[in-house]
Parts: structure tokens; C-alpha cells; sequence
């Protein structure tokens, strides 16, 4: 009995309380203290093996807390030697769609001499954003925040590294932008984007005359140039406050004073464009046509002004920017020029409704995919036959597959003083109009216009997607479209390689162009560009608003560019244009060679520095080769604007 109570009295402590038994009653009793208060938190879910307490209980659990800003991993702002590529969102595993609300938002055009466009256009053809519409040029800053989002994962888990540095160098011009993922709201942001000087230094002839005999100096935005030392500073700013926009690009210019035509030559090249020079009794429209800005006739004074380059007003409706005042256009897929409209001439004061987003169509889309459309009306300068005519552009664009792009656009310039009025029903007209116009009609205040139209394609080959890239442009007169009398079209076509064999960082470029017909007749430069009523055709003072290669000439372009990284190259430029002997007399021949160097001086400074040597011949004006020789450069600082906090 003593054996057993003994051990009962040593088995005690490993029974569960949960079965405790009570001791026999010769048992010794055994004293257990009352145990303290425990938070019913720290409480296991078992008991415990002894319910004797010897120590002090342990710890409380922490409570779990509401997920902060704190615990976000922290990101570097900039890529890093040892991080070159650093995601904008890195606690988010992908990229998030973006909301309807996000879509309200207004933002101005991303000018079209930035160097976002070229990166933009490389980072097209290694076969990413998609949605990019390369013909309808300029794009918003929204519009290309929304083409990287939708290709930023792809890009990313592709390990494309020279990609990858492109989309964070233009994610990062573009970090004032809230993220189109719909989480981050939008206040007022506003401040000046960019802020820029540049000097061109120009030694020897230089050729200013697009209209006739040809241009040094393209797609300049029509700036004043000539021997000697010129400069343009100026800057931009901007304001963005949610559907509205408002963007301002100014600047000083200044060029010297040169020789310019003669009296003779002048009146030469006004009689072969069909115009009388100075006698009003042989006018159509009785006035006198001396001076005119497409002929330079000397001397020329120097310029000293600050003039506007962009200035533009706009709201953004249901995907559309619709806006009023100066912007960019460029519709074409090229890089040297775009046949229709470019920046080679000074932009035109405008009304314009521009689909800055795919549209997508039920049914219609199916065949021939998202669509984009841009229209504009506005007045042109520097005409004297007649006086301030007008001119309408509409050009849609579709993309029935992500690597095949296709559109079509149709320019009219109509009206001018003496000639008829510039009112809704004389635009309706010829808006509507496709039938020919006899020559009553044309010389009538019943005339539709002068019609010029446009095909463009742009196609990511077969087997090569991210490699090469194929593109056409074109433009003809008072048909339909090029297509259906191409002999009687200009055209251009080009094609872009991303790469070259064993070089991944050297691209190259050639683009072949000619306003000449197919025909071994003559046209005195009557053809392309030109018009019957509207004999100064489509140029806006004085500078041809299409492609550079001008009135019945064929040439091309070809570059030659070492990536230094997404932002930073080196380019060798050559450039041919050639003129028949009879448009202008004896003809013109032009070459230039450029070299031109981007690159950051810090990571908000930009240097454009380049030199070019050119050479030409215009028996017209000048007997035997001339040339010029020009270095120049641009310092520019892209600021970052005032957002809310």
C-alpha cells in the first residue's frame, strides 16, 4: 500500500488536467500554488505539461498591424552601375491595369525634335509597344506613358537589357506623370519642362530656299539661318490640371543678314512657279507678289525676334486631345521626313481633334484592328497667290495586326483672299468633295480646294520582328489616293534595322524619297506640292511643310548610330538630293555628311553637339560647287515640374 501511494505520488505531475484523479486519501497532500493572471493571448492551445509555475510566464504575442509605408522595400530613384534597370513599381510583381479614371486625363505633345522619339521608334521595332501608331506623330506625354505600361512586363521578363534601359530612361522624362495604374491621384502639376540654348556657328553658302532650289539646314521648324553666328533659347512650360492642358514653347532667335537672290533670279523663279513677280496687271488676283517668303531675294536682313514654336490649349474628351494653337505635326512613319506634313516649316496656328489612344470598333476592328485619327484646320502664312489661304488635314490609321500598320490621309488647302471665303459651308465642301472639279469650278469662289493625299504602311518583317522594320510614305496631287496613279506619286520608303551582326549597339537607317513623276516629261515643278489657284502649295512662310526633298527631286537619307545607352549616341548622317536640269535651270545637286553626338552631361543635362559639311551646286544661282561647313550645339535641362505631394 505504501509502494503504490509512492507512486501515485510520482506519476502526479505527468498527468493532463484534463484527467486529473484524485490521490488515494493516504496519499501526502501536495501544496500547488494559484497561479497568476495570464493575458488569455498568450494562452496555448494545449495545457501545459506542468501546471506548477516556476518561472515567469512567457511574453505576450506582438498584435499583428496595418501594412505601412514603411515596410515598402526601398528603391533606387536611378539605375546603377550594379542596378542598370530598376522597376518603377517594385513591390508590385507586375504591372497593374490601368482604370477608366486614368484615361481623363490631359497632358500635352512631346515635342517632335525630343530625343524620346528616336528611342521610342528603336524600342518599336525590337517588337515592343505595340500600340504605338508611328504615322500619327506627335504623341502626349499620357499616350506614351500608357504604350510603355502596357509593354513594360513583356520587356522586363524578356531580360532585354538595352530595352530595358531605353523604357527607364523614358519613364524616368516622364516622372511627373502619375502611373497610369490608377492608384496614384492627380493635382495640379505644372513648371517649365525644359529650358534650352543653342548656338550654330555656319561658314561658306547656305542653301534657304525649299521651294526651289533646297534647304542646309531640315526639319528645323522653318528657324531663320544664314552664314555667320545664329542662335535660338528658349524653353518651355507647362500646366496640367485634369482634363486641361496648357503648353508654351518659346524663343529669342537670332540669324545674320546675307546676300540672298537678285532681282532677276527672283522674278526668274516667280514666272516658272506661274506667278508674276511684280506687275499687278497680270495678276489673277491683282496685287503685286513682291516680296515673296518662298524666294529670298537680297539683300536679306537679320533676324532678331522671339517667336513661339509651340502654343497650344487643350482638353482631354473621351480619349481625344482637342486643342487650339501651335503643335507639332508629323504624319508619316519615317524618320528623315514625312511627305505630307512635318516640322520642316514653322507650325500653323490650328483648331485640331486628335485620337491620342487606339480606338476599338466592335465588328469593324475585327477585321482591320484599333484605329487612330487625327484632324486639323488652321490658316497658312507667307502666300501672296492668293493671300491667306487655309488648309485641312485628316489622316486615320490602322493596325490590323501588333506588327502591320496601314492609314490614309488627304490635306486640302482652300480659300484666300480674292479667291473665296474661309467659311463652314466653303470647308464642308471640300471635306466632302471627291469628285474632279472642272476648271469653272476651280477658278470660282465654288472651288473645294487643292486635294493632296497620303498612303502610308509601316510592317515588323517576317522571321526578323525585332531586327527590321519596312515603312512606305507618299503623297500625289489631285488623285484620290497614290495608289491609283502611282506614276504620278512621290514617294518614300525606308528601312530600319534595331541591330547589326556582332554590333547589338549600331543601328542603321536608309530612306529613299522622290516628288519627281515617272515620266520622262518635265513638270517645271508643277507636279507635287504645287498648285493651280494656290501657287505657293503647301508651304507655311515660305518653307515647304512636307518632306524636304521638295518639288521634282529624288534623293535620300542613311544613318549610322552607336547606341552609348537608352538616351546617349552617336550618329554619321549622309544626305543626297538631286533636281533635274530643267526644274530649276541646269538643275541642283546636294550632299551634306553630319556627325551628331547626344549625351548627358548630368542626369537633367543634355548636350547636342553636331557638325556637318556640306556640298552643292546650283548653276541658277551660283557657277561651280559651293559648300558650307557648320558646328553647332544645343545644352538643354529637362527640370522636374511641380506636382502635389
Amino acid at each position: 500500500m505504501a509502494t503504490a501511494a509512492v507512486l501515485g505520488a510520482t506519476l502526479l505531475p505527468f498527468h493532463s488536467f484534463a484527467q486529473q484523479q484524485s490521490p488515494p486519501p493516504d496519499a501526502p497532500a501536495v501544496q500547488t500554488p494559484k497561479p497568476s493572471p495570464v493575458d488569455p493571448l498568450s494562452v496555448p492551445s494545449y495545457p501545459p505539461a506542468n501546471p506548477v509555475q516556476t518561472s515567469a510566464p512567457p511574453p505576450a504575442a506582438p498584435l499583428p498591424r496595418p501594412y505601412t509605408e514603411a515596410d515598402k522595400p526601398v528603391v533606387e530613384a536611378e539605375p546603377t552601375k550594379e542596378h542598370p534597370n530598376v522597376a518603377r513599381n517594385a513591390f508590385s510583381p507586375a504591372p497593374i491595369p490601368a482604370q477608366f479614371d486614368d484615361y481623363w486625363l490631359g497632358s500635352p505633345y512631346i515635342d517632335m525634335d525630343s530625343w524620346v522619339y528616336p528611342a521610342l521608334l528603336r524600342l518599336y521595332s525590337r517588337g515592343y509597344i505595340d500600340s504605338a501608331f508611328l504615322s500619327l506623330r506627335p504623341w502626349t506625354r499620357r499616350s506614351v506613358l500608357h504604350m510603355l505600361e502596357k509593354s513594360e512586363g513583356a520587356i522586363r521578363d524578356e531580360g532585354d537589357t538595352e530595352s530595358e534601359e531605353i523604357l527607364d530612361k523614358i519613364l524616368y522624362e516622364l516622372r511627373d506623370e502619375p502611373s497610369a495604374n490608377g492608384l496614384t491621384k492627380r493635382g495640379l502639376i505644372t513648371g517649365v519642362s525644359s529650358a534650352y540654348v543653342s548656338m550654330r556657328g555656319v561658314g561658306g553658302t547656305v542653301l534657304r530656299d525649299s521651294w526651289h532650289l533646297g534647304q542646309t539646314f531640315i526639319n528645323d521648324y522653318g528657324r531663320p539661318y544664314s552664314s555667320g553666328f545664329n542662335t535660338y533659347d528658349g524653353g518651355s512650360v507647362i500646366t496640367e490640371l485634369g482634363p486641361f492642358s496648357l503648353r508654351v514653347r518659346g524663343e529669342y532667335q537670332h540669324a545674320p543678314g546675307y546676300e540672298g537672290y537678285s532681282y532677276a533670279l527672283a522674278s526668274a523663279l516667280s514666272n516658272l512657279d506661274g506667278i508674276s513677280y511684280n506687275n499687278p496687271s497680270q495678276d489673277y488676283f491683282g496685287g503685286t507678289n513682291r516680296p515673296q517668303d518662298t524666294i529670298p531675294e537680297g539683300p536679306v536682313p537679320a533676324v532678331n525676334r522671339f517667336h513661339l514654336i509651340e502654343a497650344t490649349f487643350a482638353a482631354h474628351v473621351f480619349n481625344h486631345e482637342v486643342s487650339i494653337g501651335k503643335s507639332d505635326a508629323w504624319l508619316g512613319p519615317a524618320l528623315g521626313g514625312a511627305m505630307q506634313w512635318s516640322n520642316n516649316a514653322d507650325n500653323i496656328y490650328a483648331f485640331r481633334i486628335n485620337r491620342v489612344e487606339p480606338l476599338h470598333i466592335p465588328l469593324v476592328s475585327r477585321l482591320l484592328g484599333d484605329t487612330r485619327y487625327d484632324f486639323f484646320v488652321g490658316s497658312l502664312k507667307g502666300h501672296t497667290y492668293p493671300n491667306s489661304p487655309w488648309a485641312h488635314s485628316e489622316k486615320i490609321d490602322f493596325a490590323p495586326t501588333k506588327n502591320f500598320q496601314f492609314g490614309f490621309q488627304r490635306t486640302i488647302i482652300w480659300g484666300g483672299k480674292k479667291h473665296g471665303p474661309i467659311t463652314l459651308h466653303t470647308f464642308l465642301k471640300g471635306f466632302f468633295d471627291f469628285n474632279d472639279t472642272t476648271v469653272q469650278e476651280k477658278y470660282s469662289r465654288d472651288d473645294p480646294g487643292a486635294r493632296f493625299s497620303s498612303v502610308t504602311f509601316s510592317y515588323r518583317l517576317p522571321f526578323v520582328r525585332k531586327l527590321a522594320t519596312l515603312y512606305v510614305d507618299s503623297t500625289t496631287h489631285d488623285d484620290v489616293f497614290p495608289i491609283s496613279a502611282p506614276r504620278r506619286a512621290g514617294w518614300l520608303s525606308g528601312l530600319y534595322l534595331t541591330r547589326l551582326p556582332y554590333a547589338p549597339k549600331l543601328d542603321l537607317r536608309v530612306e529613299g524619297v522622290y516628288t519627281d513623276f515617272v515620266t520622262s516629261r518635265s513638270t517645271g515643278g508643277q507636279g507635287n506640292y504645287y498648285e493651280t489657284i494656290q501657287r505657293q502649295g503647301m508651304t507655311n512662310s515660305g518653307v515647304i511643310f512636307g518632306h524636304w526633298i521638295g518639288r521634282e527631286a529624288k534623293g535620300g537619307q542613311a544613318w549610322l548610330t552607336y547606341h552609348l545607352s537608352g538616351n546617349e549616341w552617336v550618329s554619321l548622317q549622309y544626305l543626297h538630293k538631286k533636281n533635274g536640269n530643267d526644274f530649276p535651270a541646269g538643275g541642283t545637286t546636294q550632299n551634306s555628311f553630319r556627325v551628331d553626338l547626344v549625351k548627358r552631361l548630368t542626369r537633367d543635362v543634355e548636350l547636342n553637339a553636331w557638325f556637318q559639311e556640306e556640298r552643292w551646286k546650283a548653276p541658277i544661282w551660283k557657277a561651280g560647287q559651293q559648300g558650307s561647313t557648320t558646328a553647332a550645339f544645343t545644352v538643354t535641362w529637362y527640370p522636374s515640374l511641380k506636382t502635389p505631394q
